[in-house]
């Protein structure tokens, strides 16, 4: 528990424990999804640089540490942004929790395709149903968006810290795996990039 919640009154901290092991609960759910479903996954055909996945899974562990780790000496980012509001931190739990099954959705929806580095996979498919019918990363858009939730909830600076790294680090993620896509695909994957939303659903017209 961190100082500024042992300042707080008894039924405020107790309000907040609760919501904080909510949202810990989504994100334990998530990790332990990923882990199960890692099993099976079909063959690698190209993938990215050691170097350029070690840079990004450091970057995606900075930001995470930042946003979790309670009483880290970074003196005003461990201010408030907004005064303690419980309504502000209950929906920042359920967008953790919207997040992370949009996460998990995309994830289950992708299958055997899905890598944690940028890949092409043997005899790779554009998936372009479910999720992936609306935007071209739903995943990130559902671990973004958990982020978003967990951020609003802690309600200090470094929250909004550790969303921009995250956000900056899929943005760069995705732009390489559009640009494998594109090598692979050609003009189908150009097709479907003018149909969907990058990171936000683009719904197209019926």
């Amino acid at each position: 528990m961190s100082r500024s919640e042992r300042a707080r009154p008894p039924e405020k901290a107790l309000v907040s424990m609760t919501v904080a092991n909510i949202i810990t609960a989504a994100w334990i759910v998530l990790m332990l999804y990923w882990i199960v479903s890692a099993r099976n996954l079909k063959r690698t055909a190209r993938a990215e640089s050691l170097l350029t996945r070690l840079a990004h899974s450091l970057s995606m562990v900075a930001a995470y540490v930042l946003l979790f780790t309670d009483d880290l000496p970074i003196g005003p980012l461990n201010s408030r942004i907004v005064p303690r509001n419980q309504a502000l931190t209950m929906t920042g739990a359920i967008l953790t929790w919207a997040g992370v099954a949009g996460a998990i959705w995309a994830r289950a929806h992708i299958g055997q395709y899905w890598s944690a580095r940028v890949t092409l996979k043997e005899d790779h498919q554009l998936i372009d149903t479910g999720p992936y019918a609306y935007m071209r990363h739903p995943i990130y858009s559902g671990l973004l968006l958990a982020t978003v939730g967990t951020a609003m909830a802690r309600d200090e600076w470094r929250g909004v810290v550790s969303l921009a790294i995250v956000l900056v680090a899929l943005t760069f993620k995705a732009r390489k795996e559009e640009k494998l896509l594109e090598g692979q695909f050609g003009q189908d994957y150009r097709r479907y990039r003018l149909s969907t939303g990058f990171l936000i659903p683009r719904f197209r017209s019926l």
